[in-house]
């Protein structure tokens, strides 16, 4: 344990430090999901990115949170546009590592379950494979995917009334697969909680940490990485974690 952020005792992560998530970018700072608020979040201290993924109809995978466009009065998923014909705020993943680079971790929410093998794909193209964390809400789909690559980190993003059979039960589960961490809403996580994870050697993730006192009291628990929309604010909350 480190000293505490205020009279709150600190427990350790197995991440040192805990990794500062920009969600959609930080999308309270710049619009979400584009170059633009990537390379904003990285510029203000952001140790990880995250995005949601698509396949568009020509096999590329881009960067968009709901995963449709706006054609005239319709709109059409991005799974039925070719690439060439999307708005040109949406990057594709290669564009973002174009961008970027790769010394940052990516967490992608993969909306489109076709999109996971691409994107690794890509990510190891760009030399970024064991940065790149991918999130799903199935456990069946997850596992599957651990065949692609042994670096890429395997993350199941769900809720704690969502296990059935209880937290200790799906994180012995997630050891049997290969899943490397969980994440979850702020508000499911407590000390005790993250402690079990990593018994299991698994890595603990919290989002929607929007807030400095919820963000003091994950790092506080032990998490070991939060997502936000408020980069500054996140990166000055582990600041004082660390300090």
């Amino acid at each position: 344990m480190r000293g505490g952020i205020g009279d709150t005792v600190t427990v350790e992560p197995l991440l040192d430090p805990p990794i500062g998530f920009a969600h959609r970018g930080g999308r309270a700072d710049a619009p979400e999901n584009t170059l633009e608020a990537f390379t904003l979040a990285l510029r203000r201290g952001a140790t990880g990115l995250e995005s949601d993924v698509w396949l568009t109809s020509d096999g590329i995978p881009v960067l968009d949170h709901d995963g449709v466009v706006r054609a005239g009065l319709r709109k059409r998923p991005i799974t039925s546009v070719p690439r060439a014909e999307l708005p040109p705020h949406i990057p594709a993943l290669a564009d973002l590592y174009a961008q970027c680079g790769t010394a940052f971790e990516l967490s992608l929410d993969v909306k489109d379950d076709a999109a996971g093998p691409v994107a690794v794909a890509v990510a190891r193209d760009a030399g970024a494979e064991h940065r790149l964390w991918l999130c799903h809400h199935h456990l069946h789909v997850l596992g599957g995917w651990r065949s692609l690559s042994p670096s890429v980190r395997l993350v199941e993003s769900t809720r704690l009334k969502h296990m059935k059979h209880g937290p200790e039960r799906r994180a012995a589960r997630h050891a049997e697969l290969g899943i490397d961490a969980v994440n979850l809403h702020h508000t499911d996580w407590t000390g005790g909680l993250v402690t079990l994870w990593h018994r299991f050697d698994r890595y603990a993730l919290g989002w929607d940490a929007q807030h400095e006192r919820v963000l003091d009291d994950l790092l506080a628990m032990g998490v070991d990485g939060v997502f936000s929309d408020h980069v500054a604010r996140m990166v000055d909350a582990i600041g004082r974690w660390a300090a």
